[in-house]
């Protein structure tokens, strides 16, 4: 619906945006269909820009800062006895038999941890399906980050190297691509 801006209600509007009223208030007082929006759509066409004051709400009810509590000191502890991690005994060593091109994976035996029982040094490599009530973890002691040393090799396996003729290859079309 068009309001309509005759002079009187623009006339009103400069003067209740001088005075530091908000578009929505303006809009209540002209009333006539008169929007929100349509008050500022029309305050930017005429230029308006400086204003009294901004509108804000008053504040009807004032709170005191509340003083801050010192936080209470913590007890000074003397340090603790480091902890002993029980010997496990040795894996049996298997004599190594030569390799084969594709190393075949040993099936995983059930895993020492759950996920309750699993600490931050422990293997979290997972065993069996979530699902079931046989799922654990391996659990045994991890050398650099979450895995064991055997796991980790499983998990974190060298990058394949392309040829040099493919990364040419791909570095031309790559920057072709950039002008397409």
């Amino acid at each position: 619906m068009n309001p309509g801006w005759t002079e009187d209600r623009v006339g009103a509007l400069k003067k209740l945006w001088l005075e530091g009223q908000s578009a929505s208030q303006i809009a209540k007082a002209l009333g006539g269909g008169v929007t929100r929006n349509a008050v500022i759509g029309k305050v930017h066409r005429l230029g308006l820009s400086g204003r009294a004051a901004p509108s804000q709400p008053a504040r009807t009810t004032f709170r005191p800062a509340r003083p801050r509590a010192a936080a209470p000191a913590a007890p000074v502890q003397a340090p603790s006895a480091p902890r002993r991690i029980e010997a496990v005994a040795p894996r049996p060593v298997v004599a190594a038999a030569p390799q084969s091109p594709a190393p075949t994976p040993a099936p995983e035996l059930p895993g020492t941890a759950t996920v309750l029982t699993l600490g931050a040094h422990m293997c979290k490599w997972p065993i069996g399906d979530p699902s079931t009530s046989d799922f654990s973890f391996c659990g045994r002691r991890a050398s650099e980050g979450v895995y064991c040393v055997e796991h980790a090799r499983v998990a974190y396996q060298p990058q394949v190297r392309k040829s040099a003729s493919k990364d040419a290859s791909s570095d031309l079309a790559r920057s072709l691509r950039r002008y397409i």
